[in-house]
């Protein structure tokens, strides 16, 4: 018997294998990085298929097998149909940039909260500020592994994960400098 784990999740993409099966990229709260598959989540009568949908957060079960994980189910706690599509391109953008770095399972608290907080500050109904807030959310994914230091930006903006005014406000004084670093460590990662 294999044992169920359930952890909180974003769904940051998905690939269809198989005839109604789909092979998902989930950044979990306990596990980092995960690629877990689905069964049968493309027919119509499939329960977790709403809640696996790009771009959404979700509570799912997953369960380790020899050929790798499973999702055994999901529950969706922030969907991102009807959201803002400014809002869902920047987060596309953002996942796609954690799928192509993050390199297999690792535990890692900030990288989760910084993409949760993330996902919940772009999925707000009127948003005014999506392109800081995806400066700062890319800032934060390349500082948690390690591409970018609080140090050398000399600011509080990795010291927690919030979105709020005055951050926001404090990225925008420094917007040129983080783009300047942002890019320099994308380039220097070579991928």
């Amino acid at each position: 018997m294999y044992q169920k784990y359930q952890t909180d999740a974003i769904v940051l993409a998905a690939r269809e294998t198989g005839e109604a099966d789909k092979t998902f990229a989930l950044y979990t709260r306990d596990f980092g990085l995960v690629r877990a598959r689905a069964t049968s989540v493309r027919s119509e009568k499939s329960k977790m298929r709403s809640a696996l949908q790009l771009c959404s957060r979700a509570n799912v079960a997953l369960v380790r097998g020899k050929s790798g994980w499973r999702l055994a189910g999901a529950s969706v706690l922030t969907s991102s149909v009807g959201k803002d599509t400014s809002g869902i391109s920047a987060f596309a953008r953002i996942s796609e940039l954690v799928v192509r770095l993050v390199a297999g399972e690792e535990h890692n608290e900030y990288l989760f909260e910084a993409l949760s907080q993330a996902h919940e500050a772009l999925m707000r109904e009127r948003i005014e500020a999506v392109a800081t807030i995806e400066i700062v959310a890319v800032a934060r994914v390349l500082y948690s592994l390690g591409y970018l230091s609080a140090e050398a930006l000399e600011t509080a903006l990795f010291t927690h994960t919030a979105y709020g005014e005055p951050h926001l406000l404090e990225a925008e004084q420094m917007k040129d400098k983080l783009l300047l670093s942002i890019n320099k460590a994308i380039a220097e990662t070579h991928l």
